[in-house]
């Protein structure tokens, strides 16, 4: 099973642990394409995406990656976004 480890400040994972948030963004640097990004340019897939916050962590279904710029997007929940950005879509929230 191929895991994305992520770590969240506490408002985005209570959001994404009640299934209100259903996408997380990362800004576009290569810190983040070469963890999200295929050497083709496409995004890379997972099984699921694992969040943590301290010691208490979720697992999420992994959707997808895209690509986009900040004004294409309606983040939600107020989110301020840098100008690009690799969007991960998420699912349901797993139990586990």
């Amino acid at each position: 099973m191929k895991i994305l480890h992520l770590t969240l400040k506490k408002k985005w994972f209570d959001l994404i642990k009640a299934g209100e948030k259903t996408a997380v963004y990362r800004e576009d640097k290569p810190y983040w394409q070469k963890r999200l990004v295929n050497k083709d340019g496409i995004g890379k897939h997972f099984d699921i995406v694992r969040f943590g916050y301290r010691k208490e962590t979720i697992d999420v279904e992994f959707r997808r990656i895209a690509f986009s710029h900040k004004e294409w997007l309606k983040p939600e929940h107020g989110e301020i976004l840098p100008d690009k950005v690799i969007v991960i879509r998420l699912g349901k929230v797993e139990e586990r």
